[in-house]
């Protein structure tokens, strides 16, 4: 053993990071091993190097016989086992006594120098394959305690290998990881010397060095890429509260705002779009739905099947489950390609979509009972615009939890403004013959004079018939009604030629 020896030390502590102490000790107990093997080594042994010179000494531990019994009581003695190959009885090595129990006696034991005049040549091919094997381990080690907490985090990688199980990505220079086919998308493709990013999932230390799985499937990774494309998100203004995904297909993310004036879809959007069509790019065309969070669940359920358009949504807190109405010609659309969109959605909000057309719920409306809607724990009350309140009912009243509905118990009235329900046909009346007036002022066009000889027939009807001629007035009075309405003008049911 050299002072060259001890250079390499202080090198590879400086550039490798490894401790010159934990070198040390791996010498000596490589060099221990070492002599125990030579002929004629004592049964009891030690090495010491000198970290100045790089010199090593071997001591053999003169320990007595009380002290060994002592010693070797703690010691669990082996069993003789049968070679495989050769069928012969091996006996057990010696037991090892602790170094840490030696060191509690050092007193009590004797030490002599038996260093072996032929040793320098082993020694040397020891030290070097000790410190080789060192610094792989150490380098394990150092590469397993800075990925082990990374788990989660956005990493780049350079794709190196690609198999039918797995692809393996460079991470940097000697550290590599791995994709498994659970964790790839389908529809992509990963060609040598493309660079990819994905989320680290899973850190574990095995025999041959530590294994890093990535993935490319997690929802984590668009939550990371919103992170690093969006200011707003890495600065807490905007947080993403849920994603869920497809991966290859669709994607939704819930985002909320915790600052005033700060829009949080349209901070993910970006200025025309540039934000999100970054994250799109990198996830390969896949199409992501960015929806507002709301705490009120009917509201947040309603912009998940975005982009549906949503009539209205009926919620069972207990259950957490809703029953969504949508308009006839938005229900494909609402349901999506294989369910694809209320899946989504339903991940997104953790409630359970249920989604009906306008006219089948209508139907099982009219179907229904009061008594059975009652039971169904909707609330009872008759909005302004005519329809039922959608929320679900108090326990043990008819009304949610409204005021103004809560208000209508005991007035023998379900409609808010305290209209009865006879006057809803007059009222209908009403509006459509408001409506029906309000046709030819639309037309531009005002109704043309009729006439003077309509106005005469008109007058000849309203005169009260002789009897022996009453058939034929009668006959008379309809056939100049119908030139009458010939002759005023276009009516309500052409209003292109009106116009």
């Amino acid at each position: 053993m050299s002072k060259e020896i001890v250079d390499a030390m202080v090198v590879l502590e400086r550039e490798k990071g490894i401790s010159a102490d934990r070198l040390v000790a791996a010498l000596e107990d490589a060099l221990l091993s070492a002599y125990k093997k030579t002929p004629g080594a004592a049964k009891y042994a030690r090495v010491e190097i000198d970290h100045d010179s790089g010199e090593f000494r071997v001591y053999e531990l003169l320990i007595p016989p009380d002290l060994e019994e002592k010693l070797l009581a703690d010691v669990e003695v082996e069993e003789p086992t049968v070679d495989p190959e050769t069928g012969e009885l091996r006996e057990p090595e010696e037991p090892e006594l602790d170094p840490e129990k030696l060191a509690e006696y050092r007193d009590q034991i004797e030490e002599r120098d038996v260093t072996p005049h032929d040793f320098g040549r082993i020694a040397a091919q020891t030290a070097k394959q000790v410190i080789l094997q060192r610094i792989r381990e150490a380098e394990r080690d150092m590469m397993f305690d800075e990925y082990q907490d990374r788990v989660g985090e956005l990493i780049t990688g350079i794709v190196q290998q690609t198999d039918s199980r797995y692809t393996l990505v460079q991470l940097r220079e000697r550290v590599e990881a791995l994709l498994p086919k659970s964790e790839q998308v389908p529809q992509e493709r990963y060609d040598h010397g493309q660079r990819i990013k994905a989320i680290i999932t899973d850190v574990s230390n095995q025999a041959k060095g530590p294994s890093i799985i990535v993935s490319r499937r997690s929802p984590e990774l668009i939550r990371a890429l919103f992170e690093l494309e969006v200011p707003e998100i890495a600065d807490g203004l905007v947080e993403i509260t849920n994603v869920a995904r497809e991966p290859g297909y669709r994607s939704k993310i819930a985002v909320v705002s915790h600052a005033n004036g700060v829009d949080p879809v349209g901070a993910c959007v970006g200025p025309r779009g540039s934000r999100v069509r970054m994250v799109v790019s990198e996830l390969r065309g896949e199409k992501i739905d960015i929806i507002p969070y709301n705490d009120e669940p009917a509201r947040f359920v309603a912009k998940a099947l975005s982009p549906a358009r949503v009539r209205e949504v009926l919620v069972d807190d207990e259950n957490m489950q809703s029953t969504v109405i949508v308009p006839d010609d938005q229900l494909s659309l609402a349901i999506g390609k294989d369910g694809q969109n209320a899946r989504l959605a339903a991940r997104l909000t953790g409630w359970r979509i249920d989604i009906r057309s306008e006219t089948e719920f209508a139907e099982e409306e009219a179907e229904m009972g009061f008594e059975e809607e009652e039971v169904a724990g909707r609330c009872a009350a008759i909005m302004s615009t005519g329809k039922r309140c959608p929320n679900a009912s108090l326990p043990g009243s008819r009304y949610c939890g409204l005021e103004a509905h809560q208000e209508l118990e005991g007035t023998g009235s379900d409609h808010v403004t305290g209209e009865p329900e006879d006057e809803e046909p007059a009222a209908e009346e009403a509006a459509a013959e408001t409506a029906a007036d309000a046709v030819p002022a639309e037309t531009g066009q005002a109704d043309p004079p009729a006439e003077p000889e309509a106005d005469a027939a008109r007058g000849a009807a309203d005169e009260p018939a002789e009897p022996e001629a009453g058939g034929e007035i009668e006959q008379d009075d309809q056939e100049l009604a119908v030139e009458a309405g010939a002759e005023d003008g276009p009516g309500d049911d052409e209003p292109e030629t009106a116009a």
